[in-house]
C-alpha cells in the first residue's frame, strides 16, 4: 500500500522518519513529503498557499499505480482532506493524526508572522495539553528541525467541492480522546461537528499522547499507523 504522510505546520519529510520502519516492516510504500515553501524565506514563498500544498499531495496520488492512504498531522489534515476531495476515487482511507477533517472553508490557524512567513514560535507557546509529553531533552532535539512556513498557508481556507469525498473512510488519531469522548464533543463543533458526522465510515482512537506522539510516542503511534491502513 502507498502511504502519503503530510506533516504539519513547521515540520518536513523527516518529522515521520519515527514510523517509517514500522509501516515498511508492515510491507507498505510510505512517502514523507515536505510541503512546498517550508524554510523559504517570503521572496520565495510569500505567493505559496494551501492550494499548492493541496496539489503537491494530489501530484503524488496520480503517480501512485493504486489507490493511496493519506496520513496528516495537525495542520496537515488540511492539506489531506482537500487531497482527498480532489481525488476521491483515488484515496483509499484518509488518518487524520491528532486533527480533524475540516469543513469547507476551515483554515487551520494564525499565527505571528515575522518577515513575510510564519516561524516555528517554539515548545512554550502551546497549551500544556498538547506539549505535557516532551520531555526537555525532547523538545531540545526537535526545535532545531522546525522551519517556518508561508505565511497565507496557516489562513488559507480550504476548498472543498466534492460530496463523495464523504464516502472516503477515515480514521482519527486523536492524542487525548476516545471515540465515546470525541462523538460526545464534536457535536459543538458547529461546521466541524457536520463535516464529520457527514462522513459515511469514521473510527477515532486515542493515542494517549500530546499533539506530537510522532516525537514523544513513536512506538505507540506507529502501531495505530499499521492497524489503521489494514482496515
Amino acid at each position: 500500500m502507498d502511504i502519503i504522510l503530510v506533516p504539519g505546520l513547521w515540520l518536513d519529510a523527516t518529522s515521520w522518519d519515527p514510523v517509517l520502519h514500522a509501516l515498511k516492516t508492515a510491507g507498505h510504500h510510505p512517502f514523507a513529503m515536505t510541503m512546498p515553501g517550508v524554510g523559504a524565506p517570503a521572496s520565495e514563498s510569500s505567493e505559496i498557499g494551501m492550494a499548492d500544498w493541496v496539489d503537491a499531495v494530489v501530484t503524488r496520488i496520480d503517480e501512485a499505480d493504486e489507490p493511496v492512504v493519506l496520513v496528516g498531522h495537525s495542520g496537515g489534515g488540511n492539506v489531506v482532506w482537500g487531497a482527498a476531495d480532489a481525488r476521491p476515487e483515488r484515496v483509499r482511507r484518509v488518518v487524520f493524526v491528532d486533527t480533524v477533517p475540516p469543513p469547507p472553508g476551515g483554515s487551520i490557524s494564525e499565527f505571528p508572522v515575522v518577515h513575510g512567513v510564519v516561524p516555528f514560535p517554539g515548545w512554550d507557546f502551546f497549551p500544556d495539553e498538547d506539549v505535557f509529553d516532551l520531555d526537555a531533552e525532547t523538545r531540545a532535539r526537535t526545535a532545531p528541525l522546525a522551519q517556518s512556513v508561508p505565511a497565507r498557508v496557516p489562513t488559507d481556507e480550504i476548498v472543498l467541492t466534492r460530496e463523495s469525498r464523504h464516502g472516503v473512510p477515515i480514521t482519527l488519531l486523536m492524542g487525548g480522546l476516545d471515540q465515546a469522548t470525541f462523538e460526545a464533543q464534536v457535536g459543538g463543533w458547529g461546521p466541524y461537528g457536520e463535516e464529520y458526522n457527514a462522513i459515511a465510515d469514521a473510527e477515532v482512537v486515542k493515542i494517549g499522547s500530546g499533539h506530537w506522539p510522532q516525537f514523544s510516542v513513536p512506538e505507540r503511534l506507529s502501531e495505530l499507523l499499521v492497524e489503521a491502513v489494514a482496515r
